[in-house]
């Protein structure tokens, strides 16, 4: 592909990609900073085995994978934000974010269910070490969450294919971060 075709010539690898080139800048820290976080976890896990076993058992995996279904579906539907958009479906497209947005929500609400069930039984950041980052990750990902939530609903208003797709480009990060800490918190023993 020639230099004055791709979406964002003179912006070197991140050229070829869509949206704003300055959203993967962040996309790609924030990344970095989740993958500290998962060694730094990982690191405690292999210290504490025993405490994590027994910590992430008390933990309800079915939550967690409603969550993942939810997180996803709302992927799928930035994903025909995208496609509406780029076919100028404007109002199709504010339909499929208006989804996507609705299904963040039901995720949001789910987390605070699941938080609130934790709390009630005494449960809280300060109970181990395991909880520390249970908590400490999920909050800093449901920051994650409210921060794309408002993207969506800036692009809902301000319509165009590139402030889709760099809204939806950090969407999709959301939905990464999310399957990696799924499994890193309630499944893998």
């Amino acid at each position: 592909m020639k230099e004055q075709e791709l979406p964002n010539p003179g912006w070197g690898p991140l050229s070829a990609l869509p949206g704003n080139p300055l959203m993967w800048v962040l996309i790609l820290s924030e990344m970095l900073v989740f993958m500290a976080f998962f060694a730094l976890f990982s690191s405690e896990r292999a210290a504490q085995v025993a405490l994590f076993d027994a910590s992430q058992q008390r933990l309800d995996p079915l939550m967690g994978g409603l969550n993942t279904l939810v997180l996803l579906t709302s992927g799928l539907c930035v994903a025909l934000a995208v496609e509406a958009t780029a076919g100028q479906r404007i109002r199709r497209a504010r339909q499929w974010l208006a989804a996507a947005m609705g299904l963040g929500v039901l995720f949001g609400v789910i987390k605070i269910i699941e938080y609130s069930s934790k709390f009630a039984i005494g449960i809280t950041p300060d109970t181990n070490t395991f909880f520390g980052f249970y908590y400490g990750l999920t909050a800093f990902h449901f920051a994650h969450v409210l921060f794309g939530l408002a993207l969506l609903g800036l692009v809902s208003w301000r319509t165009s294919l590139e402030n889709v797709e760099t809204a939806a480009a950090f969407w999709h990060m959301v939905d990464l971060i999310w399957i990696l800490l799924y499994p890193l918190l309630y499944l893998l023993r």
